[in-house]
């Protein structure tokens, strides 16, 4: 997309949500939330769209991501669920 919002491109096409996409530091990624196998999780993409990967697989919700300031990490909110401890 130009500065002034003209020339929108779609990036991603497939039918569940594609959501929270945040830029990398240097401009060059885009790392987003995604419903793509029926539970969200965190893909990350080159800019123009190419190279989509999911970096997260497992049960429970993860969503929100964000760069770290020197684009080396990610964070993103979890409702991941943790194993049922028993005391013995």
């Amino acid at each position: 997309m130009n500065p002034d919002g003209k020339d929108v491109v779609q990036l991603t096409n497939n039918t569940a949500p594609d959501q929270t996409p945040s830029w990398s530091p240097d401009g060059r990624k885009i790392v987003f939330a995604s419903e793509r196998d029926n539970d969200s999780e965190i893909y990350v993409m080159n800019a123009d769209g190419s190279d989509q990967r999911r970096l997260t697989n497992q049960a429970g919700d993860e969503s929100h991501p964000h760069w770290s300031p020197d684009g080396q990490r990610i964070v993103f909110n979890s409702a991941r669920t943790t194993p049922d401890l028993k005391a013995d």
